[in-house]
């Protein structure tokens, strides 16, 4: 017999030393082993509630602090035991992340955005934030003054308040309402450089009622546009 025979003889035999000490240790299968604990199964859960062998799992579960939380945020923009408290907590349930101090934030910018978007006759950021339809009256408004030759010029000075005033969830879509007071100066020329709308030193109050909406099944987080009126 050769080195190499030799060799070769030498691992084999240990391989099978190894493969019989592996099998005393491990065991073999027999066909009567019990399935894998599954935590999600409903099954195993009945049949191991509290998790043997010293084994614990924890299930996502809903933090009631977290709950209280959000509806004291809600209590703090709708009066509690109104309609609009109801259907905000309806909201919150619909969307858990769902904030009205943040939201109102959200809706204060947007509303800037807009105003002065649409004084400048910028297509595209509207575009981003309305409605096709909204969008389309904004666009017809800009049109027409440009054929005119008219110039807008504005300056947003603030927002004085902003509330929420109704909250409802059609099918999917969840569509809040605002009304939003605010401090702007306008004033609008014709092609000639003449001042024939507003006033560009003086500040004019606006109260607008917005309602901005979002499909609540879309991980897109943003708000649109849908509706606007001027409170007279």
């Amino acid at each position: 017999m050769g080195s190499n025979d030799f060799i070769t003889l030498f691992f084999l035999v240990a391989a099978v030393l190894i493969f019989l000490q592996l099998r005393s240790v491990l065991g073999r299968r027999t066909g009567n082993e019990k399935p894998p604990f599954d935590p999600f199964s409903s099954r195993d859960v009945a049949k191991n509630p509290n998790g043997d062998d010293g084994k614990v799992v924890t299930l996502p579960r809903r933090d009631s602090q977290d709950d209280e939380q959000r509806y004291a945020d809600i209590d703090a923009v709708a009066k509690p035991d109104t309609p609009l408290n109801a259907a905000l907590r309806e909201m919150v349930k619909v969307d858990p992340s769902f904030r009205p101090r943040d939201f109102l934030n959200g809706a204060g910018m947007a509303y800037e955005m807009i105003v002065m978007a649409f004084a400048d006759g910028d297509r595209k950021t509207l575009k981003g934030l309305l409605s096709k339809e909204v969008y389309d009256g904004f666009d017809a408004a800009i049109s027409e003054r440009e054929a005119r030759g008219e110039v807008v010029k504005s300056t947003f000075v603030g927002i004085d308040k902003a509330d929420i005033t109704q909250a409802v969830i059609k099918d999917t879509e969840a569509q809040i309402t605002v009304r939003i007071v605010s401090q702007l100066i306008s004033a609008t020329y014709d092609k000639a450089g003449t001042l024939i709308e507003g006033d560009q030193e003086t500040v004019a109050e606006v109260t607008d009622i917005w309602t901005f909406a979002r499909d609540i099944r879309s991980r897109d987080p943003n708000w649109k546009l849908v509706a606007t009126e001027s409170e007279q």
